[in-house]
């Protein structure tokens, strides 16, 4: 870091625990690999490609071997998944954000003739929650390396980023990974491949990232088969973003990728959605630590700094041209990400909703599919109601929350996004059941989504059990080979974010995947259910159910408050209602204290006497007693049953 960016003269240094989490925020020392940025690269030379894989599948293990074998990072420094910034990455084994690093590799051509090339390899996410990260890497990309797992086969979510990658004219080198494992089947997964995407099976490469096997012959495939970028090398300098951080030490750090003319330090560029300019103080790419260059050509991936602090400056799909003679015509951008999945945030102590609002600001900075605004509950007082990709994307935040700015949080059930219509004309968007209007409802419309599911064949009737049970309608079932099946569903979105995927591996001993994409609305019986104490509801407690469901959610949700609500000093009512009419009651017996105790003698009467004046205090406290419900009540009553770890991602 330029000792000029810190306010007192000198930069800062990172504590050695930290420091591979901060790359900014560090000097980079200038090896031997790094001098060779400081001049343009011909675009005939440059191979832009991503990986694309699933959970578990090898990405980050097979990128390991890619740095250690292009020389970029020496073993010395060497970790695994070196790619993975995060602690949360590496502790749950999985990729979050997309990570771009820039590789020299030497091919020998037929003349025997040594041959430099530059290889930008864009590490993807798996798991369907990132897709956004996945699509905007396959924008700055010409090929993807479809990687698979040689003991498990394609997976889901996997063959849904392939479609994108197909969608978007990417040549596809299909390779099979951790083919050293006793357990790999690789001819028969080739084979699986070859039919998916149109190939001979002896065409799908086999790799080990664990033991480097084969990693050699992949490089020379990405250079023979991958096409070199395209541009206009003379032309106004236009440039696509299709990343960008935070850093709290240089402000936005934006990930561009070059497709015509060249951007240099120091000179003004211009976002042509916002038409606002900055000065260019810093360009460099990444291999794999930041690197500064004298520019980017064509082709090129790399980043920019402008000291800009607001992220939302550099909006990830915006065109960056020259402010001066700059292009007129923008690229393709991307469209904006739209939540799926909506949840409350709530501080446990409510001093603590300062220090909430802005550790959401900083986090939407690197997490550009994050959506917020505030809310308030009178059970759980201000907090949040935020707008997530999916359940793990939910699950991810709130551990990022926590873990990073030191917050203890509860999380309400989550929730989608409804359309109601009223008998009036009035439309209504609800995200949160106490937005549910009141009075004649003429239709609710509900997000439906398109799933994927792919399995053992023998697995057939349980899953078909499964969806149908969770309005599911059959769209079409295709064998991939002998022992796999591919099902597509569709489905209401509200059935298969709470307990769904859990329901899907327990019926198929785990060997199911899943991935959904949402294709629109329909019209659905959904009804809102309050959860009363003492005939109060509790709003946190509320939650829009499909109709048939709503005795069911109304039975468990009172027993379960039943059990964890302390006994009061009197009788207090837990009920379920669909508007006025009650479905599901228990009570919490109340606290009796003995008041015969000193009624040792005399006639049945004066017993009876005592007992009804505590009767007639028992009365009087119903009519002016509050329930306190405490808070690990809330925190055990709103948890939900998701999967984590690992297993949430496959």
């Amino acid at each position: 870091m330029d000792a000029a960016a810190h306010p007192n003269g000198a930069a800062p240094r990172d504590p050695p625990d930290r420091a591979d989490r901060h790359p900014w925020s560090r000097k980079t020392e200038v090896t031997q690999a790094s001098r060779a940025h400081s001049t343009f690269t011909a675009p005939e030379r440059i191979r832009n490609f991503c990986i694309i894989a699933h959970i578990d599948h090898g990405k980050s293990t097979l990128a390991d071997r890619m740095l250690q074998l292009t020389g970029v990072v020496d073993a010395r420094a060497a970790r695994p998944q070196y790619l993975d910034r995060m602690d949360i990455e590496r502790e749950r084994g999985i990729t979050i954000k997309s990570q771009n690093v820039r590789l020299p590799w030497a091919v020998t051509n037929d003349a025997g003739v040594s041959e430099e090339f530059i290889l930008h390899l864009i590490d993807t996410p798996g798991h369907v929650d990132f897709t956004y990260e996945v699509s905007r890497s396959l924008a700055a990309c010409e090929g993807a390396v479809l990687l698979v797992d040689a003991a498990q086969g394609i997976e889901a979510q996997t063959l849904a980023n392939l479609y994108l990658a197909m969608e978007n004219n990417l040549t596809v080198i299909p390779v099979l990974n951790k083919i050293d494992l006793p357990a790999a089947q690789p001819e028969r997964y080739a084979e699986e491949i070859a039919h998916i995407i149109g190939c001979e099976p002896g065409d799908v490469l086999r790799v080990s990232g664990k033991t480097g096997m084969g990693v050699k012959e992949l490089l020379d495939k990405v250079v023979a088969e991958i096409p070199a970028p395209t541009g206009v090398a003379d032309g106004p300098a236009r440039a696509m973003i299709f990343d960008s951080v935070y850093d709290i030490y240089r402000g936005v750090i934006t990930y561009v990728r070059v497709v015509d003319g060249r951007i240099s330090p120091r000179e003004r560029i211009q976002m042509m959605s916002s038409k606002a300019t900055h000065d260019l103080l810093e360009v460099g790419v990444i291999s794999p630590e930041p690197v500064p260059t004298k520019g980017l050509g064509v082709g090129e991936v790399g980043y920019i700094i402008t000291g800009v602090k607001d992220v939302r400056q550099s909006r990830v799909g915006d065109t960056i041209t020259s402010a001066a003679r700059g292009a007129t015509e923008s690229l393709g951008g991307y469209r904006d990400p739209q939540p799926m999945v909506f949840s409350g945030l709530f501080p446990l102590d409510g001093s603590d909703f300062p220090l909430l609002r802005d550790a959401l600001d900083k986090l939407r900075l690197n997490d550009a599919a994050l959506t917020y605004e505030p809310e308030s509950s009178t059970a759980l007082g201000f907090g949040y109601r935020c707008g997530y990709l999916g359940l793990l994307h939910l699950e991810i935040t709130r551990d990022r929350l926590e873990r990073e700015f030191g917050l203890d949080l509860i999380s309400t059930a989550p929730s989608v996004v409804y359309k109601v219509t009223m008998d009036t004309g009035a439309e209504h968007v609800v995200t949160n059941p106490s937005d549910w209007p009141t009075g004649k409802i003429a239709e609710v419309q509900e997000p439906i989504v398109r799933c994927t599911i792919i399995s053992p064949s023998e697995y057939i009737g349980p899953i078909m059990e499964l969806c149908q049970g969770r309005r599911g309608s059959l769209l079409g079932m295709d064998y991939l080979s002998e022992t796999r099946v591919e099902l597509r569903y569709t489905m209401p979105l509200g059935e298969i974010i709470f307990d769904f995927f859990d329901a899907l591996k327990s019926r198929t001993r785990g060997y199911a995947s899943l991935d959904y994409e949402e294709i629109g609305t329909a019209a659905g019986d959904l009804v809102k259910v309050d959860i009363l104490l003492q005939g109060e509801p509790v709003d946190a407690f509320s939650a829009i159910v499909h109709k048939e469901s709503a005795y069911g959610y109304g039975v468990s949700m009172t027993e379960k408050l039943q059990k964890l609500i302390p006994r009061q000093q009197f009788e207090v009512p837990i009920q379920a209602a669909i508007g006025a009419r009650v479905i599901a009651r228990e009570s919490i017996r109340a606290m009796r204290k003995d008041v015969l105790a000193k009624c040792y003698g005399g006639d049945i009467t004066r017993k009876r006497k005592l007992l009804e004046k505590q009767k007639e205090g028992k009365k009087r406290m119903k009519m002016v007693g509050r329930v306190e419900v405490p808070q690990e009540a809330f925190i055990a009553a709103l948890s939900t049953d998701a999967p984590t770890g690992k297993e949430a991602k496959k």
